[in-house]
C-alpha cells in the first residue's frame, strides 16, 4: 500500500509552491492591479514558507514511483535556494515601483521560477529533470524581459531565449540518447546499465546543457548580455537561487547517474572548470559596468565549484554546498548593493560612478567592501574558507592542475575586485545616491555580517551541516 503521507512530505514544498502560485494567478485575475503591491509580500512569504517545508523532511523520501527522489543533499540546497529567492523578491518591489512596472505577474513568476528548481532538485529521472529545467527556464526568460519598454531588458530576454533554447535541446538530446542506450530515464537504473559509447555521448550533451545553465565556460557567452541588460532585482535572482540549485544539480546528476564511470567525465569537467575560471577572472579585468563584472566573475566562481564537482562524490559533495551557500549570499548582497545605488537621472552601473561612497555612505562601503573580499577569497572572510574547501577537494582528488588554476585566477580577480575597494574608499566623491528602501540596505549589510562575521566563527558548523547534507547522496 502506497504510504501517500511521506509522498506528500517528500515534494511538499514544490506542491505547496504549485499550489500557492495557481492560487496567485487565480487572486490576481479577481483583484488585477489591486493585488501588485501585496503580490511580493505573498510571494516571498510563499518562498519563506517552503524553504521551512524543506526542513521539515530534511531526511528527504520518494514520491510518483520513483520519479521524484529527495535527501539531504538537494534539500539543503532547496532551503538555501528558497530562501534566498524569497529575499530578492523582498528587494523587488521598490525597484519595480520607481520604474512603473511593478506587476503581481513578476512575483508569479518568482514562484514558478523556484518551482522549476524545486523539481530539478527533486528529480530522479531525465523527464522529471527535462521538466523542472524547462519550468524554471520559460520563467527566467519572461523575466529577463520584464522591462518591456527597455531595448536592454527585450535584448537580453532575447538572447537568453534562444541560446537557452539550444542549450535545453542539447540536453534533450543527451538524455534521449542516454535513455536509449541504457533502457531507462531512472537515475538509478541509468547508473546500473553498462556503459557504452553511444551513452558516452549523451552524457556528453548533457554536460554541456548543465554547463549552460550554471553559466561555465565555454556556454557563458549570454551570462554578461543577461546580467547587464536584465532588470537588476531579475539579476540578483539569476545569480542566486538558481545558480544554487543548478550546481546542485549537476552535481546530483553527475555523481549518481554517472559516478560509476567519473574517469569518463572528471577530465570533461576539469577543462570545463579551468576555462571558466580563466575566462571568468580575465574577462572582468576589463569591465566597467559593475553587472557585466558580476557577470563575469560569476563564471569564475562557477568555475571553482566545477573543482568540487570534478573531484568526486567522497571528496567534492560537502565542500561544494559550503562554496556556493557562502558564494550566493555575497552575490545577494552585491546585487543589493547595485540596487541601492540610484540617482535622479537613474541606476548607477557604472564602476567609476562608486567614487568617494566611503565618504558619503560609509556603512554600505563598509559592507560592500566585506562582500567583494569575501567574493575575493581572502581571509579571514567566509569566501576564503569556501574556496579553502574546493581547493582541499581538488588536491584530494588529484586534480592538481586545477588547484594551481583556481590559485592563480582568485590571484588575477584581485585586480578587478581591489579596483573597486579602491574606487569606492578613495577616489573623489561623485553625485550623492538618492535614499533607498531598507529592505535593500538591510540584505547588504546582513549578507555582509553573515560572511563576513557569522561565517567566520561558525565557519565549522556551517561544514559540518554540509556534509551531513552531503552524507545523504550515499542513502
Amino acid at each position: 500500500m502506497l504510504d501517500y503521507t511521506a509522498m506528500i512530505l517528500a515534494i511538499g514544498p514544490e506542491l505547496w509552491l504549485a499550489a500557492t502560485a495557481l492560487i496567485g494567478v487565480l487572486l490576481g485575475a479577481v483583484l488585477k492591479d489591486k493585488f501588485n503591491a501585496f503580490a511580493f509580500k505573498f510571494g516571498a512569504l510563499v518562498l519563506f514558507a517552503a524553504a521551512a517545508f524543506s526542513l521539515m523532511n530534511y531526511q528527504g523520501g520518494e514520491a510518483f514511483n520513483g520519479l521524484v527522489r529527495t535527501n539531504t543533499f538537494v534539500n539543503f540546497a532547496k532551503f538555501v535556494s528558497y530562501a534566498i529567492g524569497g529575499v530578492t523578491l523582498m528587494m523587488s518591489e521598490g525597484f519595480l515601483k520607481r520604474h512603473n512596472t511593478i506587476r503581481y505577474e513578476y512575483a508569479l513568476l518568482t514562484i514558478f521560477a523556484s518551482l522549476g528548481i524545486g523539481m530539478t532538485l527533486s528529480a530522479a529521472d531525465l523527464m522529471t529533470l527535462y521538466m523542472g529545467v524547462e519550468t524554471l527556464s520559460l520563467s527566467s526568460y519572461v523575466m529577463a524581459a520584464f522591462h518591456r519598454d527597455s531595448i536592454r531588458s527585450s535584448e537580453a530576454g532575447l538572447k537568453y531565449f534562444v541560446l537557452g533554447s539550444l542549450a535545453s535541446g542539447m540536453l534533450l538530446y543527451g538524455a534521449s540518447l542516454v535513455y536509449g542506450f541504457a533502457g531507462s530515464t531512472e537515475y538509478v537504473a541509468i547508473a546500473a546499465a553498462e556503459p557504452s559509447v553511444g551513452m558516452m555521448f549523451g552524457m556528453v550533451l548533457m554536460i554541456v546543457g548543465l554547463a549552460f545553465k550554471v553559466s561555465a565556460a565555454p556556454m557563458h557567452v549570454w551570462t554578461p548580455d543577461v546580467y547587464e541588460g536584465s532588470p537588476t532585482p531579475v539579476a540578483a535572482f539569476f545569480a542566486t537561487a538558481p545558480k544554487m540549485a543548478s550546481m546542485v544539480v549537476f552535481a546530483n546528476v553527475m555523481y549518481t547517474v554517472f559516478g560509476g564511470i567519473i574517469e569518463q567525465w572528471q577530465m570533461i569537467l576539469s577543462i570545463i572548470a579551468g576555462l571558466s575560471m580563466i575566462i571568468g577572472s580575465l574577462g572582468a579585468l576589463t569591465q566597467t559596468n559593475i553587472k557585466r563584472l558580476l557577470g563575469y566573475s560569476s563564471i569564475a566562481n562557477i568555475g571553482y565549484a566545477l573543482v568540487a564537482v570534478a573531484a568526486g562524490q567522497e571528496f567534492g559533495a560537502g565542500p561544494l554546498l559550503v562554496f556556493m551557500t557562502l558564494y550566493v549570499i555575497a552575490s545577494l548582497g552585491l546585487f543589493a548593493g547595485v540596487l541601492s545605488m540610484r540617482r535622479k537621472g537613474g541606476m548607477v552601473e557604472g564602476i567609476n560612478e562608486l567614487g568617494g561612497l566611503m565618504r558619503k555612505r560609509p556603512w554600505l562601503a563598509i559592507a560592500l567592501s566585506v562582500l567583494i573580499f569575501s567574493m575575493a577569497g581572502l581571509p579571514p572572510f567566509g569566501g576564503f574558507f569556501g574556496k579553502w574547501e574546493v581547493l582541499n577537494a581538488g588536491l584530494d582528488a588529484g586534480l592538481l592542475p586545477l588547484a594551481v588554476i583556481l590559485v592563480l585566477a582568485s590571484v588575477v580577480s584581485l585586480g578587478y575586485y581591489l579596483r573597486l575597494i579602491k574606487i569606492m574608499w578613495f577616489d573623489e566623491p561623485t553625485e550623492k545616491f538618492e535614499a533607498i528602501d531598507g529592505s535593500v540596505t538591510f540584505t547588504v549589510i546582513a549578507s555582509a555580517v553573515l560572511t563576513g562575521v557569522v561565517f567566520l566563527i561558525f565557519i565549522y558548523q556551517l561544514s559540518g551541516w554540509a556534509g551531513n547534507a552531503a552524507a545523504g547522496l550515499a542513502i
